[in-house]
């Protein structure tokens, strides 16, 4: 009889009820909702059926996004907890279902991003005999969770899936994988309640202050004559925004960000002096290896950031503050390391350090931003010829004011976009930093935009990057995703093709795309489409893009030889970024 009702009519049992005896796989769902799930991307199959079946009967509270690859609902699942703060959930079968997450997971451990990842495997009794689309899926996601586990009884699903949840979101944030069996979704059990895990034995994820190294930071940064504070993801993850703005504003410290680290400190306030790294503003990169007091927070001195190890701050007494204290000392030795929370380091910080100005500090990175102003701002946003991608970012910031969370691929349009949207808010930059994972972008937009649908969203991605995940335009389509899309086109794969104009003579190898018509492809999938290649076409194009109330795909023709500067090349270190091409010796 239960056949022939409707998804509507169909059976719905109270999360609420326990002592029950219900299936593994409700067990499961009702543990998600107890956590405050209410979106799930994920893609179906054999081994996760069971799961799907329980689904059924809670459409109503469990929003269920089906991707069109497995890639696609962890990455939607990065871009929902990096722009809402919470857990992302991705669902998956086994098999190459469940080995179709893996570039996600990376991506997520090394950007700290919290999600867990619930995949379904072969029946237990099968385990290890190579049953048919079974894979060892545990040994191979250890590299890149934070944690993982198998669960083969319904019995442990709920106290795993809440040990889960709780190791993913505390401390340093990370991505978990659990791993059910077939038997184990189906088995019968009673079901007591969900239980929230608030602690484990050997797993201690927040320090205690250390109050003797705070007070040693304070005597620093109150004698320092050129302080000079380094903002990375932690700041955001921590929510420590605020404090780290008034610690800046009553020592007079400027402030340089990260490219994950954007948003934590507002590109408008009078001390932010730029973006960090290989790719970043001149003046921050260059007064690194002036300042006498570095102080990094929630920053792991990634090689981006770096340059050659040994040419980097060597001048500067370091402050390192980090949650991770595997982090601390890993690159950079500090001469006060800080494991610590960075909202708490901050809050005591502020407390300890004397108010002071900097004001003739500041004022030469602002001097040096005049030279990049001169010598690469200005040109890019006023163009001869063709159209160039950071005119275009330009104007996406003008025309947003800021207010938009900005979803980014990975190569040139990234650097730029990093380089030119003037973020003023706390998770409204979402890129895929430590990996590099091309075709990021579109997937975790679509993720940004479930978390917070009142916001603008916009992916901003290359030609290349779009195509490695074109197929979630059919997820947008479906479950009528209204995010905006800007693919700027240079028939290029534009940082490769950079890399071999600079240091391998223009033998451009491999990396010229001959692209399909992205707009009638757009248009297929019943989105709004518009493409431009001319200057006076651009404001109107982005204007009627942000007014669209769906989806909506703007194409942008741009130069196919732009390259971005500034650019710290390979083997230099951070003082050594060049302003433009290296001149060829005849």
């Amino acid at each position: 009889m239960d056949a022939l009702l409707t998804k509507t009519e169909h059976k719905k049992i109270s999360p609420e009820k326990s002592g029950e005896k219900i299936s593994g796989s409700e067990i499961l769902l009702r543990c998600l909702i107890e956590e405050g799930v209410d979106t799930i991307f994920g893609y179906p199959g054999g081994a996760i059926m069971p799961v799907y079946d329980a689904l059924y009967d809670y459409a109503d509270r469990l929003n269920h996004i089906l991707v069109r690859h497995e890639q696609g609902s962890i990455h939607a699942a990065q871009g929902f907890a990096r722009a809402s703060g919470k857990t992302g959930v991705a669902l998956a079968t086994s098999g190459p279902g469940a080995l179709n997450l893996i570039t996600g997971l990376g991506d997520a451990l090394i950007d700290s991003t919290p999600v867990v990842c619930i995949t379904g495997q072969v029946f237990a009794h099968l385990l290890g005999t190579d049953a048919f689309q079974e894979m060892d899926v545990v040994n191979t996601t250890i590299p890149v969770t934070k944690w993982n586990a198998q669960v083969t009884e319904a019995k442990d699903i709920a106290s795993v899936i809440s040990k889960a949840f709780y190791i993913a979101k505390t401390g340093r944030p990370g991505p978990v994988l659990v791993d059910i069996t077939k038997n184990a979704q189906n088995e019968i059990h009673e079901f007591t309640g969900y239980k929230k895990c608030e602690g484990i034995r050997t797993y201690k994820p927040k320090p205690v202050l250390p109050l003797t190294e705070i007070e040693s930071a304070a005597a620093l940064i109150n004698s320092a004559t050129k302080p000079y504070i380094l903002a990375g993801q932690g700041v955001i993850l921590s929510a420590a925004t605020d404090e780290l703005i008034a610690f800046s504003e009553k020592t007079g410290i400027p402030v340089a960000c990260t490219l994950l680290g954007l948003g934590a400190f507002p590109t408008d306030h009078p001390n932010y002096v730029g973006l960090l790294g290989m790719h970043g503003n001149y003046a921050p990169n260059v007064l690194t290896n002036e300042c006498d007091v570095l102080i990094a927070i929630g920053m792991r001195f990634d090689d981006r950031v770096t340059g050659n190890v040994s040419k980097y701050a060597q001048q500067a007494n370091v402050i390192h503050i980090d949650i991770d204290l595997a982090e601390i000392n890993k690159i950079i030795q500090s001469n006060v390391p800080i494991h610590a929370d960075a909202k708490e380091a901050l809050q005591a910080l502020i407390q300890l350090c004397k108010p002071n100005t900097h004001n003739e500090w500041i004022e030469k990175f602002n001097s040096l931003k005049k030279i990049e102003l001169e010598k690469i701002v200005h040109k890019e946003f006023n163009p001869i010829g063709k159209l160039m991608m950071g005119e275009v970012v330009n104007r996406l910031s003008a025309l947003t004011n800021g207010n938009a969370i900005i979803v980014t691929d990975v190569g040139q349009h990234q650097m730029i976009t990093s380089r030119y949207f003037g973020y003023k808010n706390p998770r409204t930059n979402i890129t895929s930093g430590g990996a590099g994972t091309m075709g990021f972008a579109l997937p975790a937009a679509m993720g940004a935009k479930m978390a917070m649908p009142d916001q603008p969203v916009i992916a901003v991605m290359g030609d290349g990057g779009f195509q490695m995940t074109i197929q979630e335009l059919g997820t947008i389509m479906q479950s009528k995703i209204a995010v905006k899309m800007i693919v700027l086109n240079n028939n290029f794969l534009g940082m490769v093709r950079q890399w071999q104009e600079l240091f391998h003579n223009k033998r451009y190898s491999f990396t010229e795309m001959h692209n399909p018509d992205f707009i009638k492809i757009a248009e297929a999938y019943s989105i709004r489409a518009k493409k431009i290649s001319e200057r006076n076409e651009l404001d109107e194009a982005i204007q009627e893009m942000l007014n669209a109330k769906d989806a909506y795909f703007l194409e942008v023709v741009v130069g196919k030889e732009d390259n971005v500067f500034p650019m710290v090349p390979a083997g230099a270190g951070v003082s050594e970024i060049i302003l433009e091409a290296p001149t060829k010796k005849k």
